[in-house]
């Protein structure tokens, strides 16, 4: 069963300040503006005070807008800011750690980069699991996988009844292959963050999903 915050969302925008030349505030009020209703926020270089702030106004600026946002690696954020939930990486906060200081509304998701890794992830409690990267990361270059990314999709969906949502290079162009291969989602840095006018990227990218699931 997918999450509430899930439900009629095929977009998984995730946050860049490097790419972007923005704050994270200003990069989810353009997100939202555009549509965007499910947002991660990703920051691997800022100090925590800063990022707290920042993430805090983010937060506020989403919650206006009816979007969820869900705070990567720093579960300690998470209910001091009011966001949804927190992703988690293989190497980050354990999974049973995260579920026990959030509670069981908060939303987890954990990355999973092998059919073992999401079979294991799906017997945790994380509300989804992320699978990738599917066509490769240029913001994360260390992920890899073995093989190729949509034939693991391929192997994961039979296996696993938890929403997936699919990453790694993952353009508007690429986006009906991964929904065919069995993604729920698509979670997209690149294809947005790069884009000056943010907020019509978004609207773009948005309708492109639509349409592709339609024709599913």
């Amino acid at each position: 069963m997918k999450p509430k915050a899930f439900e009629n969302v095929l977009l998984y925008a995730i946050t860049d300040r490097r790419l972007s030349g923005k704050s994270h505030a200003e990069i989810v009020d353009l997100l939202v503006r555009g549509g965007c209703r499910l947002i991660q926020l990703r920051e691997k270089t800022m100090l925590l005070e800063e990022f707290r702030k920042d993430a805090q106004e983010a937060v506020k600026v989403a919650k206006r807008f009816g979007a969820t946002v869900i705070i990567n690696d720093y579960v300690e954020l998470v209910a001091e800011l009011g966001a949804a939930g927190v992703h988690l990486g293989q190497d980050d906060t354990d999974v049973l750690r995260a579920r026990s200081l959030l509670g069981k509304e908060a939303l987890i998701g954990l990355s999973t980069h092998s059919l073992e890794q999401a079979l294991c992830a799906e017997q945790l409690p994380v509300d989804y699991i992320a699978v990738g990267p599917i066509y490769g990361s240029s913001t994360k270059p260390e992920a890899c996988i073995e093989g190729d990314g949509l034939e693991l999709l391929r192997r994961v969906r039979p296996r696993v009844k938890k929403p997936i949502v699919a990453i790694g290079g993952i353009t508007a162009a690429k986006a009906r292959d991964v929904l065919s291969a069995g993604a729920d989602l698509v979670a997209m840095i690149s294809e947005l963050m790069r884009c000056e006018d943010l907020s019509s990227q978004v609207i773009k990218v948005l309708e492109a999903l639509h349409s592709y699931n339609m024709t599913e």
